[in-house]
């Protein structure tokens, strides 16, 4: 009776530490697909898809049609855009100045005299032809899926409106998921075809163009004024919605972060009820580090490594030359997060894992 009675007992047991089990090998079978970065290449789109967990991360988009390639759209873990979609696909409520603002890109407004960072079709012929370069997709060379991390990489070639090439670009991007945090890194290598100047400017250099709901209050309309002299004025909107707000790794908060020189840039606001951090890390490597930041409360969020003219207010200039054959390397990495807004130790334990990876 008493053995009886003992695998009465235990079988339940033994059950349930089987259940168990199983339980907890599907849970991280779900986590590991959760975490799965795919990369998929619609060549007929001209466009690569990053998937994570099945769900559109955002896409690589080199169609001929752009004048430098884009990461578009940038959504959340939540799904929630954090790009603007004007001019591409617009949504209600948007800002539609500055139609060169699309997405994530790297480019620069003044090269050998040419206006890379500008460039749209948007701007007439007559003055394209003349003065502004283009970046031309030219092949992808990897597409590395993975669990936790998926790698792109691609070459292209900074072209004058006279057809010449001058830069050779290559260009990794490693997408990351980190739980309910996305993150991409951009490794960029420049070679120089020909002698070649990066003028000082404030237009540059690795920028996005980020959605209403992450752009900061603002009463009045401001005109600016690009490197050539040219006004747009960035007209008031209605607050609703609109939550942004800027710090920096040094303290600094709004729109006093522009033209200040930082290690990273946190643009944080709230999407509906999603608490929202969209972050861009400086690399110890890059020139001018830490990067002067071409942060505006109307949307744009660049880090510019060139413009110390501009940001100075004439006290110091940076004109950087290179020889043919010379190559400079450009290291950045964006984080979204969703769901809280990240810490300051939060950032830093990814600003140092950023600088020791690469």
């Amino acid at each position: 009776m008493k053995l009886k009675s003992l695998n009465i007992i235990l079988l339940p047991v033994i059950f349930c530490i089987s259940c168990n089990s199983v339980s907890q090998e599907k849970n991280k079978d779900k986590m590991k697909d959760d975490q799965k970065v795919e990369l998929i290449n619609h060549e007929a789109e001209q466009k690569v898809d990053v998937m994570i967990g099945g769900k559109l991360f955002t896409s690589y988009c080199y169609s001929d049609s752009l004048m430098k390639q884009i990461l578009y759209p940038i959504l959340t873990s939540s799904g929630t855009p954090v790009t603007r979609g004007w001019p591409i696909v617009a949504r209600p409520g948007e800002r539609t100045d500055h139609p060169h603002h699309r997405g994530l890109w790297l480019n620069y407004g003044n090269v050998n005299g040419y206006d890379f960072w500008g460039n749209s079709y948007e701007i007439s012929q007559e003055v394209r032809k003349n003065h502004d370069g283009e970046i031309k997709h030219i092949k992808i060379e990897k597409l590395s899926p993975g669990t936790g991390e998926g790698t792109l990489v691609t070459d292209e070639g900074w072209i004058t409106p006279l057809g010449n090439k001058i830069i050779d670009e290559k260009t990794e991007y490693h997408f990351i998921a980190d739980g309910s945090t996305r993150i991409i890194d951009r490794i960029t290598s420049l070679t120089a075809d020909s002698a070649i100047l990066f003028k000082d400017t404030k237009e540059g250099m690795f920028g996005i163009r980020v959605a209403r709901e992450l752009e900061l209050p603002a009463k009045e309309s401001i005109t600016l004024t690009d490197a050539q002299g040219n006004a747009t004025t960035v007209k008031a909107l209605p607050n609703e919605g609109v939550t942004g707000n800027y710090r920096s790794s040094e303290g600094i908060t709004g729109d006093s972060v522009w033209s200040t020189r930082a290690k990273w840039m946190d643009l944080y606001g709230n999407a509906g009820n999603e608490k929202i951090s969209l972050v861009i890390c400086d690399h110890p490597k890059n020139i001018s580090y830490p990067t002067y930041w071409h942060a505006r409360g109307y949307g744009l969020f660049a880090a510019n490594p060139f413009g110390a003219k501009d940001f100075t207010r004439g006290k110091d200039s940076l004109n950087y030359s290179m020889a043919a054959g010379q190559n400079i390397t450009f290291r950045y990495r964006v984080i979204i997060s969703s769901g809280a807004h990240l810490t300051n130790d939060e950032i830093n334990a990814y600003a140092d894992d950023f600088a020791k990876k690469y």
